[in-house]
């Protein structure tokens, strides 16, 4: 194994278990630092060995093929980490990465839907099939838990706790939070699995999994895309839309509505809050109101 490996190897291993990363963020690495190790190979060295006009050059590659600012800034902040993984372990004295800078982004607003729209795209699904009652519990649980779709395929049985009107959501880094749960959403999983999903085969390993397809196995995240896509196209919808859109128009509408911003931050789960601070700085009663209370498929209608 080439040292350029094994490094990379290694590197793996500290953001698995030192940092604590979700298996999708360290893919994300991953496939940053391998386009690097490509690249080194290409030019006989090995990873470690690269310099600052090293890095430069594969930087002004990136541009030329044509990938967003975006698209290289994420590349280039992979292996940032992966440089200061190599420093941490005493491989490297220098950081070569350290003065490389990242593209001017512009900011791009992603895609909101109206409350409107997602009333159509609910509407839209089939119910005469037996997966449209399931494909209309995802839904409505995506756009009023405002979940990502990982935590949505993921979701197990244990983690409702209906009764109290919260869900057990474990995000990213493994970091668990409590999200309250509306009496729509807890409608509508229940008809999905008393009517439908006690009629499915359900396959060895899979039975804790709320959502399932309909050969009995938990649903990719590739298969909620899907779905969504469908469903757009049904009713001609002009934008592009992903399940993480639902969980924007989630946080909008809140903050649309008078929700506490902090009440919003909370329940997105972002990476800055941790799960202590739920139970230290605010109250769940407090965060079931600020939530239920303003979000628009838990008003009369």
């Amino acid at each position: 194994m080439s040292n350029s490996k094994h490094y990379i190897k290694d590197f793996v291993a500290y953001l698995k278990i030192e940092k604590g990363l979700s298996e999708n963020s360290i893919e994300a690495y991953l496939n940053d630092v391998l386009k690097l190790e490509n690249y080194s190979r290409q030019n006989g060295k090995e990873i470690s060995d690269l310099g600052y006009n090293d890095l430069k050059n594969f930087v002004s590659e990136l541009y030329d093929l044509g990938l967003s600012a975006r698209s290289q800034a994420r590349i280039i902040s992979g292996i940032k980490q992966f440089y200061l993984f190599l420093i941490l372990e005493n491989i490297l004295q220098n950081d070569p990465s350290e003065l490389l800078e990242m593209p001017k982004i512009g900011r791009k607003l992603p895609e909101v839907l109206s409350v409107e729209e997602i009333d159509q795209l609910i509407y839209a699904i089939d119910l005469s099939k037996p997966e449209g009652h399931r494909n209309k519990a995802i839904l409505e649980t995506l756009y009023s838990c405002g979940l990502r779709v990982s935590e949505l395929v993921n979701l197990r049985f244990e983690d409702l706790f209906f009764t109290d009107g919260f869900l057990r959501i474990t995000g990213k880094g493994n970091k668990q939070r409590l999200v309250p749960v509306s009496q729509t959403v807890e409608k509508e999983i229940n008809i999905y699995v008393e009517n439908i999903r006690t009629q499915l085969k359900i396959k060895t390993g899979n039975e804790s999994y709320v959502f399932l397809n309909r050969r009995g196995a938990k649903l990719t995240r590739n298969m909620i895309f899907t779905i969504i896509k469908n469903l757009s196209t049904s009713i001609n919808l002009q934008k592009n839309i992903s399940p993480h859109t639902f969980r924007h128009s989630f946080a909008t509408h809140l903050l649309e509505g008078g929700a506490n911003l902090r009440a919003i931050q909370e329940m997105l789960g972002h990476e800055s809050i941790t799960t202590t601070e739920i139970y230290t700085h605010l109250d769940q009663s407090f965060l079931k109101e600020a939530i239920i209370s303003y979000h628009p498929r838990n008003k009369t209608r």
